[in-house]
Order: C-alpha cells, then sequence, then structure tokens
C-alpha cells in the first residue's frame, strides 16, 4: 500500500523533526532527529545501540514529526532497523542532501520507516485535508 506524502520544499529544507517510539515501560519516548523521505520512506541515521533502536527492535511503531511555522506534518508508520552498507550509504547521502555530510560513525545505522498514516497542515496537501 502506498500512502500519499507531500513534496516540496518542507521536506527538503533544513528542518529538524522529532522520532517518536515505544519505551521499554510502554511511555513514548521523543527525541530530536534529521530525517529524509526518498521513493516513499522515511529514513533516519543513528547509532546502534541507542534507546531509539532498542524501542523499534521491541516494537515497530515509530512517529516523525516536523513543524516550521504554521505548517505541519506527522508520518506514522511500521519502523525497522537496516544495518547494511549499501542502506547506510543511502541514508547517509540522503541526509548530507538535507542537512549536512554526516560525521563518520562504524555504529551508524538507518531507522527506515514505512507511512502508513500521514496528517499535515492543509498548506501541504494539493486536495482538502481528510478529517478523522
Amino acid at each position: 500500500m502506498t500512502v500519499w506524502l507531500p513534496e516540496g520544499d518542507f521536506l527538503t529544507d533544513r528542518h529538524l523533526a522529532t522520532l517518536s517510539t515505544m519505551g521499554p515501560q510502554g511511555q513514548i519516548h521523543v527525541v530530536a532527529v534529521g530525517f529524509t523521505v526518498f521513493e516513499g520512506l522515511v529514513r533516519i541515521t543513528t547509532m546502534d545501540g541507542s534507546q531509539k533502536v532498542r524501542n523499534v527492535e521491541r516494537d515497530p511503531r515509530a512517529t516523525v514529526a516536523q513543524v516550521a511555522g504554521p505548517q505541519w506534518l506527522s508520518i506514522a508508520g511500521t519502523a525497522r532497523i537496516l544495518r547494511d552498507r549499501d542502506s547506510i550509504t543511502l541514508a547517509e547521502n540522503l541526509y548530507a542532501q538535507r542537512y549536512r555530510q554526516p560525521r563518520e560513525n562504524p555504529q551508524r545505522v538507518v531507522i527506515e520507516i514505512t507511512p502508513e498514516k500521514v496528517m499535515c497542515s492543509p498548506s501541504l496537501r494539493d486536495e482538502p485535508p481528510v478529517r478523522d
């Protein structure tokens, strides 16, 4: 199933976001992240063994949210951890295009989120927003 995602400057300009995952005691764990969207997938680079990686390995539910002025976007879906060199290189290159060249990190992994639900401000939609 392909989920609609907005395009344009809001997803390419340098904006930070938050990543929400489920913590070990069921609490929501929220951290600031940089993320990219490419070919319908969200990618976040991080260090292997971090709390967000452990959370995704235990419970794959994840949401990325970005706010800049009056515009906002929330992408919820199923996450997985990628440790292969090709996935890491792609994520690093995408990150460099949006933010800056990432520092060398031999423990880098990728959190990849397959979007299942997208909500956003009306200005990011070509059509009227769906209300639920």
